[in-house]
C-alpha cells in the first residue's frame, strides 16, 4: 500500500525559504523486505543522483545556478523521495550564501540526516559540468536481438545459461529497461549494464527479463536490487555488477550501482540524460 505522506503524486506548495523539513526518507527495509532480502545484504552500492535545478543567491543577491551530483552508499537506512528532494534543492533558491562549498556542505547535512548515512555532494558551475560530456556502457549492446517478447511483469524464469563447460567475464547493456513510478504510475526509462563473471549467461533470456520491467511498478533503487538479486540466484555468478542510468524527471536523475565487490561505479552520464 502506498505511504500517504509522500509529496509524489500530491499537489505540493515550493517552500519559498530554506526548508530541509521537506526532505522525505522512505525506509529501504520496506522494499528490501519484499524481496527477501535481509537487513544486511549481500551486496554493495551507490546511489547516484544528478540535480540540474539548483541555483541561490550569492551574497549581493545575484542568482548563482549549478548541477548537484549525490552520491550515498546503499546501506543508508532510508531513501530520499525524488519529489521531496527537489522541493528542498528548491527550497535554497532564494537564500544567499558565500560559496560553492558552502552549499555542498549543507545539502550533505541535510540529506545525511534524512537518509541516517553518509552522502557526498558534488557541485559543478554549467560551463565545468559541460566538459564531463556524453559516455556509453562498455561491452555488449543486447537490443539488436531477434527476440520475441510476450512478458512485461517481471519474470525471472526468462533468465538462463547456456553452459557450464567455461567461465566468461562479460558487460552486456540495454536502453530497454523501462519501469513505473509506484505512486504516480509515471514511466521512467532506463539504461542498465550487467557486468559478470561466470558460466554464459542466455543473452536472448537475459534481454526479456530486463524487458518484463516494462509494467512493474517500484522505485528505481528496488528494481535495481531485484534484478540483482534474482541474477544472483538463477545465474550464481561468480561476481556481478547491476547499474542503471535513469533518465531524468522534475530535474533529478537518479542512477542505482549494485555489486558484488565494494567497487566505484563508473562515472558518467548517458545521452538521454
Amino acid at each position: 500500500m502506498t505511504d500517504k505522506s509522500l509529496l509524489l503524486g500530491a499537489v505540493t506548495e515550493y517552500p519559498c525559504q530554506y526548508c530541509p523539513d521537506v526532505l522525505h526518507a522512505i525506509p529501504r527495509s520496506e522494499g528490501r523486505r519484499a524481496l527477501g532480502i535481509s537487513d544486511k545484504p549481500a551486496f554493495f552500492g551507490y546511489d547516484l543522483w544528478t540535480g540540474y535545478e539548483l541555483s541561490w543567491l550569492d551574497l549581493r543577491g545575484k542568482p548563482v545556478v549549478a548541477v548537484a551530483e549525490i552520491s550515498m552508499p546503499c546501506d543508508t537506512v532510508n531513501l530520499v523521495e525524488s519529489k521531496s528532494l527537489k522541493l528542498y534543492l528548491n527550497s535554497l533558491n532564494q537564500e544567499r550564501y558565500r560559496s560553492v562549498q558552502d552549499v555542498s556542505a549543507l545539502l550533505e547535512q541535510d540529506i545525511s540526516r534524512c537518509v541516517e548515512g553518509p552522502v557526498q555532494v558534488g557541485i559543478h558551475m554549467a560551463d565545468s559540468f559541460r566538459h564531463r560530456g556524453i559516455g556509453t556502457f562498455h561491452g555488449t549492446c543486447l537490443d539488436d536481438l531477434p527476440i520475441e517478447v510476450e512478458a512485461y511483469l517481471p519474470d525471472a524464469g526468462l533468465l538462463g545459461l547456456v553452459g557450464r563447460d567455461e567461465v566468461v567475464a562479460e558487460s552486456l547493456y540495454s536502453h530497454l529497461l523501462k519501469t513505473n513510478c509506484p505512486v504516480t504510475g509515471q514511466p521512467d526509462w532506463a539504461s542498465i549494464l550487467i557486468r559478470y563473471r561466470g558460466w554464459p549467461m542466455d543473452r536472448e533470456g537475459l534481454l526479456r527479463y530486463l524487458i518484463s520491467f516494462r509494467n512493474h511498478q517500484d522505485f528505481h533503487e528496488q528494481c535495481v536490487e531485484r534484478i540483482f538479486i534474482e541474477i544472483t540466484e538463477l545465474c550464481a555468478p561468480e561476481s556481478l555488477e547491476v547499474y542503471a542510468r535513469y533518465t531524468r524527471r522534475g530535474g533529478l536523475d537518479i542512477n542505482p550501482y549494485r555489486s558484488s565487490s565494494n567497487t566505484e561505479p563508473p562515472r558518467l552520464r548517458l545521452s538521454r540524460q
